[in-house]
């Protein structure tokens, strides 16, 4: 798609919002979701991310290193899109030490409003938890779907 915006709430959210309606998320917090996902584009007022190769699944247990100290990363569910998608994933799920982190801000610091977009690009990985491993997820997507509107709603 031509917009990540739309991309993100098209390709991303929606249908794990379509899956939780069959898993049995309540009414309120799907007609929730679908406003955010059409207010999706105001995450990124400020500009257009870079597409990157984003790992799709970017966590600590997906990542090691060889015997001799080389990092690898493996178990990818790659595709193109902001490369914040993969940092806020790796901080949701963790098994990163600080210094990578400070590192990658070193190297290409993240753009404003990022903290606000960490939680609407793990708001994917928590409804998709939801819909695989079931209700234990659910209060918190519904958490961070009200602060996503109440930042919107300023």
């Amino acid at each position: 798609m031509d917009s990540w915006p739309r991309f993100f709430a098209e390709r991303r959210l929606r249908p794990q919002l379509a899956l939780a309606r069959s898993k049995g998320a309540d009414r309120l917090t799907l007609q929730d979701g679908e406003e955010l996902c059409e207010k999706v584009a105001a995450f990124f007022v400020d500009g257009h991310p870079v597409p990157s190769l984003l790992h799709g699944d970017f966590w600590g247990g997906n990542a090691g290193m060889l015997p001799d100290g080389t990092p690898v990363v493996f178990d990818p569910a790659c595709y193109h899109g902001d490369r914040e998608a993969d940092i806020a994933m790796a901080e949701l799920f963790g098994g990163f030490p600080e210094s990578f982190y400070a590192a990658y801000r070193e190297a290409w610091p993240l753009d404003s409003g990022y903290e606000a977009r960490k939680t609407l690009y793990n708001l994917y990985h928590i409804l998709n938890h939801f819909n695989i491993f079931g209700a234990g997820y659910l209060g918190q997507a519904k958490r961070m779907i009200a602060r996503l509107l109440a930042e919107l709603r300023g």
